[in-house]
């Protein structure tokens, strides 16, 4: 999963380059990889991106080149294609007008999707990325409608037009934002809503007009400052034309279905993100207080004597779980926050080694208590493992794990880098298997 970004600003005068900084910066989260912008400035672009943080991708020196009151930012968690700079986002191509993409999601059907725009549209593809070919696609569709478009409403058919035909295209879970360099802004989201896409305005100093931002969640809306209008809904398109202003919307998918990923609101969002009109805050409290009605299920005469998190995702389902069970809730790991996510981590390996960099025990929460720990979900079992033994070395008594979601027990190939059903601890093992696996008492 990636984050993205697109602000359109109504005066022409100012520059959405420092919005697009503090915009990104808030969306870090979603990935460490790589970041980038583009902003147009008299239908010029001007592009920057590269392997890092956002902090370090953009000095003073590119801040001050990137001018223009439209742009697109893009923060990168690599799951398809590789971490090379090349494929960092926005991704460009200079036909028609110069479009710029950013995307968030998985394409399945790369494949196909490949000889497609090398074979029969003879476009050249440069990377692994499936962003790639969403930008390609695209670009050949609006080519041919735009010959015929001789006024803002026959460009915004065109524009429409090519989104139905990529949605009907292209398999998977996607969001992206495409900078029509000179025309505007599209946001659109997958016919399933896999991949979340919010838009938000706010009143411009410009006749009365309005600014418009795209954004993978709503804390980037917040804090700059925007209106969170609502949610981009499945299937459906976005077009803002910077030449007069104006914002229309269109449903390209007549079957579209609403099947969001559990992963955004269980661990990938931020917990003061709205996502289709639901606080990912509150669906972690119910998280909780339902893991804790199935532990009481499961286990009545349950000797739990606290309740310690898996800093930070899984705090908000451990207090909640913490209250329902009656037990105190206690803070008995603390988290590096220098160290990387290990689920983003590339590599098993890299993810077992930082664990015990990224947290540490206070030990006196451990010493001779029956412990449960809660996290907000078991992925490959890898971070699990460790924590329950750095537990045990701080003197737990007996160590109950839990995960405020369901067992994964099958790939998500809709933007998640989990690519193999062998890799899921939960694959083929029951609750026993698994508890025995990662050494713990019983797990939930």
């Amino acid at each position: 999963m990636c984050g993205i970004l697109g602000i359109l600003l109504a005066n022409e005068d100012k520059h959405v380059n420092q919005m697009l900084f503090d915009g990104l910066t808030v969306l870090q989260h979603r990935g460490q990889d790589a970041a980038g912008m583009v902003v147009a400035h008299q239908e010029r672009l001007h592009l920057r991106k590269d392997n890092g943080l956002v902090k370090d991708v953009f000095q003073q020196h590119h801040m001050v080149e990137l001018r223009g009151n439209v742009g697109i930012g893009h923060v990168r968690y690599p799951t398809a294609g590789s971490s090379s700079c090349a494929e960092a986002q926005p991704l460009y191509t200079n036909y028609p007008y110069g479009i710029c993409f950013a995307h968030n999601g998985n394409v399945t059907n790369t494949d196909d999707l490949r000889d497609k725009v090398t074979k029969e549209l003879n476009r050249h593809v440069n990377t692994d990325s499936d962003s790639e070919l969403l930008l390609n696609l695209f670009a050949e569709y609006l080519r041919v409608p735009l010959l015929n478009a001789n006024d803002d409403e026959s460009m915004a058919e065109a524009i429409f037009a090519s989104i139905e035909k990529v949605m009907s295209e292209c398999k998977g879970g996607y969001a992206g934002i495409y900078l029509i360099n000179g025309i505007g802004l599209v946001g659109y989201r997958d016919p399933h809503g896999i991949r979340p896409l919010v838009i938000g305005s706010r009143e411009s100093d410009t006749d009365g007009r309005l600014d418009y931002a795209f954004a993978s969640e709503s804390v980037a809306i917040d804090a700059l400052n925007f209106n969170l209008m609502r949610s981009v809904k499945p299937g459906e398109a976005f077009f803002i034309d910077m030449r007069n202003g104006s914002l229309r919307s269109r449903m390209c998918d007549s079957a579209a279905s609403y099947s969001p990923c559990i992963f955004e609101y269980v661990y990938f969002a931020r917990p003061d993100s709205i996502m289709d009109g639901i606080s990912v805050y509150e669906s972690r409290l119910k998280m909780g207080e339902f893991l804790a009605q199935k532990i009481m299920r499961l286990y009545p005469d349950h000797d739990i004597d606290v309740v310690i998190p898996i800093p930070d995702t899984s705090r908000t389902s451990a207090l909640q779980a913490a209250y329902i069970l009656g037990r105190p809730f206690r803070e008995g790991f603390i988290k590096n926050r220098y160290i990387a996510r290990t689920f983003i981590m590339p590599g098993q390996e890299t993810r077992k080694k930082s664990v015990r960099l990224k947290l540490n025990t206070i030990k006196s929460e451990f010493a001779g208590r029956n412990v449960l720990l809660v996290d907000d979900s078991i992925v490959r079992g890898t971070t699990a493992g460790e924590i329950v033994q750095m537990a045990r070395d701080a003197g737990a008594k007996n160590v109950y794990f839990t995960s405020a979601a369901p067992a994964i027990r099958y790939p998500n190939i809709y933007g998640i880098d989990i690519p193999t059903r062998k890799e899921l601890i939960a694959y083929e093992r029951n609750e026993e298997e698994i508890a025995k696996k990662i050494g713990c008492n019983w797990i939930v």
